[in-house]
């Protein structure tokens, strides 16, 4: 689990200044987004056509809860990609790609 999400759910009045929702609000939020991004396989998965068998995937760093929080803080504070994949302990390259990811699930 990341600081920020740590610091959150340990003081849950700062997710406020942390992410511009309240509390509440972000676990609504993480609810509806976790649905939203069950869904996306799904429809991906039913237009392709596959030649090879689906798996191999690596195991992602970042837990989905995560993932929100760090395109929240992004958002929040515009901060660089850099500082964010310090801040959650992974490459700058992988927090651009969640951000790119879940920006328009968020939408």
């Amino acid at each position: 689990m990341s600081d920020i999400l740590k610091h959150i759910e340990e003081k849950k009045k700062e997710s406020k200044r942390l992410i511009g929702l309240e509390y509440e609000q972000l676990q609504n939020f993480l609810q509806n987004a976790e649905r939203l991004h069950q869904e996306k396989p799904e429809l991906l998965e039913s237009k392709k056509v596959r030649i090879i068998a689906s798996g191999g995937v690596r195991k992602q760093k970042l837990s989905i809860k995560e993932e929100i929080i760090l395109t929240l803080v992004y958002l929040r504070h515009l901060t660089t990609f850099q500082l964010l994949g310090i801040q959650f302990g992974v490459s700058e390259s992988t927090a651009n790609y969640t951000f790119n990811y879940w920006l328009p699930i968020l939408r």
